[in-house]
């Protein structure tokens, strides 16, 4: 009996020929069998154009399943029906355990066509340990309800759905099981490139992507062109191709993924790539102009329930709201530390006392189910009440964050601050009343029935931190044993499982940043119970998100057009950035992914805990060179990548959030970079969009001395935008310690100024240099 292979390393795949075809007999990964072998081809085809909808659901056309019975060496050729079919197989000579494989279709009839990967071997559901498509839907299981894992990405879809590109943040299709990881990786260039030349191409359909082939086994599966797309309409001898790799490691998924993100996308290489005419300080400095500006940050100020509040104007949405009413404050943590670090008075007397308003007034006060909660995230001046951003509904996630953090932040500068003390206290001890015995807690309640708002979901959010909040700042160890509380059902309900909810309302909650927000509380809680299980889990919360952050396409410097302006690719791409919510409803996928990487700073401190580098390169990947969709005149960059550069748009709160993370992440490679020789403490989280954490409020030690960050408007600057100038000032007002940080792998050179002194610097590749200047 005629039988043939292909043997690495780590894998072997044998094929025996049976009167059907050249069937797989073995798919062994270092001597383990995996899965039931299987060499299966599939090809769909329509003699119309398909419904999307039936082709999303992979539903439209006719399936044509079966073997190739034909082989010359590598190749292997047979034909259905519709069409025929040629599969070139060979290993990856320089990578062991992974498997290229080169399809040609050539269409006998007239018709819609679409090519599937080879079924390589199928997996039982009591085999998978870990299934997903990055952006889209994870799980350890398949989930029988088809909306939590179509439109929540919670579990595998029990029915082979289709994922498109435009929110796959890496295209692959992966599945474990206890002993190996396989998955199914589009060529670079297979999917869609999102600005393909001069407009918009991010809802071009290439690629569909699916843990199961069409007839439902387990098996990671790509599907191009895409039946009814571009490029699968083809006339008798016309052909289409699909070019992929077969990845086969031992272990989990974490390795796979890694590999197909540096090494098959070069995502590490392509930072090479970054320049910046804007440094990341100097659009600190623009954004502090801009939000001292009252016109140009549309600041706003009004009375509520008997207090002078400020905000900025919101003019996204808001249920019941009519256009303009809507007020919003965003990073209260970084207007904190704006203001202490550059003595600004505007920031001090004209902003601070009014936003501290807006937190009083924002909190029910009266008795009853309520009493301690906020009345909603948004006042809106015309109307004369706070609502919440998508209905009349009360979150406890709300209250962690409008109430617990907001004025946990704020107490952390200003710790004497009684009043605000008490309301903090308030707020604690309703978030323990709506605690489970569980530690778990509901989504949301109706304001007028107490009635559950959205009972068929489970959150699947750090909505527990808010108690790690009052512990810290209030010292009651009850705070703390209710957190660990919350955090232990979090971890086995949300992280074990993969499983998260969203907190944007007027995206229905899908899974969104708190996800990476999640990884940053659970370390906060690490540190303060030095329990190993809540830093385990933080890694791999911090693993997860990786996925929420696009890795293709291969940034090149193929020459393009942004609104008459020349660009080279690499400065559009979206590689790199994190999708707001993505799947299958989220915003990414009309609007790409943002610019607000909140999750920059945690990745550099989950680097430095772990030494991998992944986390590491999707931090400056985040941060560095995306001068196109910064507006230099105000610093702040647009919120949306469709946007390119827009402006704040109808977010200008948002600067308040990249004032934020810009110091997290600056300030987490100087600590990475000096080996924990500079060091700033840091405050909470910021509520809703992620990780990012205060700073300013306490000294931090610059090589074993004492300073309090000090950066005052105009006092530093650099003649490089590829390097970052920080500033510390001593104790005693003697000393600045100037901190300067390379954005690049190449060596930099030089010159800063700082309070009337000049420093010609050379720094090395992501090198950090901390000087001394005299006051």
């Amino acid at each position: 009996m005629e039988t043939w292979e292909l043997r690495d390393a780590l894998c072997r795949l044998a094929w025996k020929k049976t009167d059907a075809g050249w069937a797989l007999t073995t798919v062994d990964v270092e001597g383990r069998a995996l899965g039931k072998p299987a060499g299966q081809y599939t090809i769909l085809f329509s003699e119309t154009k398909p419904d999307p909808k039936e082709v999303a659901a992979n539903t439209a056309g006719e399936a044509f399943r079966f073997l190739l019975s034909v082989r010359d060496k590598n190749t292997f050729s047979g034909e259905c029906p519709a069409a025929t079919v040629q599969a070139e197989w060979r290993l990856s000579p320089e990578t062991p355990g992974e498997v290229r494989v080169a399809l040609t279709l050539t269409a006998k009839r007239r018709g819609y066509f679409s090519l599937a990967s080879p079924a390589l071997t199928t997996l039982t559901t009591r085999e998978l340990t870990w299934g997903m498509i990055p952006g889209h839907w994870q799980g350890t299981a398949l989930q029988p309800d088809l909306d939590l894992a179509y439109t929540y990405g919670q579990g595998i879809p029990s029915k082979p759905v289709l994922a498109r590109e435009r929110t796959t943040t890496t295209l692959l299709a992966l599945l474990s099981t206890r002993a190996a990881t396989l998955a199914a990786v589009a060529e670079p260039g297979t999917g869609r490139d999102p600005w393909e030349r001069d407009a918009l191409t991010h809802n071009t359909w290439k690629l569909g992507l699916s843990l199961m082939e069409r007839a439902g086994a387990l098996t990671p599966t790509l599907y191009a062109p895409v039946l009814g797309e571009a490029g699968s309409l083809l006339e008798p001898g016309q052909t289409a191709t699909l070019n992929l790799r077969f990845v086969l490691r031992p272990g989990g998924w974490e390795p796979v993924y890694t590999h197909v993100v540096e090494k098959i996308y070069a995502f590490s290489a392509a930072l090479a790539l970054k320049k910046q005419t804007l440094s990341l300080t100097d659009r600190l400095a623009k954004m502090h102009t801009y939000v001292s500006d009252p016109v140009a940050s549309r600041w706003q100020e009004d009375t509520a329930r008997g207090l002078r509040v400020g905000a900025q104007s919101y003019l996204g949405g808001v249920k019941g709201a009519t256009k303009g009413e809507a007020m919003k404050n965003s990073d209260l943590g970084a207007l904190w530390m704006l203001a202490k670090v550059t003595g600004d008075p505007v920031l001090e007397r004209e902003r601070l006392p009014l936003v501290r308003n807006f937190k009083l007034a924002q909190q029910e006060t009266t008795g009853g189910f309520f009493q301690g909660a906020v009345l909603g995230q948004y006042w809106l001046q015309t109307q004369k009440k706070f609502v919440e951003e998508w209905g009349p509904y009360v979150e406890p996630m709300a209250l962690t964050y409008y109430t617990l953090i907001d004025m946990g932040n704020i107490l952390l500068f200003s710790p004497q601050d009684t009043e605000l003390r008490g309301r903090l206290k308030l707020g604690a001890e309703t978030l323990l009343r709506w605690q489970k015995p569980d530690g778990s807690f509901d989504v949301a309640y109706d304001r007028e029935s107490h009635q559950l708002s959205y009972p068929k979901l489970t959150d699947l959010r750090p909505t527990w931190y808010g108690l790690y909040v009052a512990w810290r700042i209030l010292g009651e160890r009850r705070y703390l044993e209710a957190a660990r509380r919350g955090a232990d059902w979090f971890v086995k309900s949300a992280v074990e499982r993969g499983h998260y909810l969203g907190v944007c309302g007027d995206a229905d909650f899908v899974m969104d940043f708190a996800t990476g927000q999640s990884a940053q509380c659970l370390l906060d809680l690490y540190a303060a119970t030095g329990e190993r299980r809540y830093k385990d889990a933080a890694l791999k919360a911090g693993r997860l998100y990786w996925t929420w952050t696009y890795t293709h396409p291969v940034p090149t410097r193929k020459k393009k057009t942004v609104k008459n302006l020349p660009r080279e690719d690499w400065e559009l791409t979206q590689a790199g950035l994190s999708m707001e919510h993505g799947g299958t409803h989220g915003s990414a996928n009309s609007m790409g992914p943002i610019q607000l990487c909140s999750h920059a700073g945690l990745f550099v401190r989950l680097y430095e805990a772990t030494h991998e580098r992944l986390f590491l390169d999707m931090a400056r990947h985040a941060a560095l060179g995306r001068d196109a969709f910064v507006d230099p005149k105000s610093g702040v960059a647009s919120y949306y990548w469709k946007a390119m550069n827009a402006g704040p748009g109808p977010y200008p709160h948002h600067a308040w959030w990249q004032v934020g993370w810009i110091m997290d992440y600056l300030l987490a490679e100087a600590q990475l970079r000096s080996e924990g020789k500079v060091v700033f403490p840091r405050g909470f989280v910021t509520p809703k969009v992620g990780p990012q954490q205060s700073v300013g409020f306490a000294p931090g030690t610059v090589y074993g001395k004492s300073a309090h960050l000090w950066m005052p408007a105009g006092q530093l600057a650099s003649s490089n935008p590829m390097t970052e100038v920080l500033a510390a000032r001593s104790d005693d007002h003697k000393t600045l310690f100037v901190l300067v940080l390379s954005d690049s792998a190449a060596v930099q050179s030089a010159t800063v100024t700082a309070h009337g002194t000049t420093l010609a610097l050379t720094l090395p590749p992501y090198g950090l240099v901390v000087k001394e200047v005299s006051l």
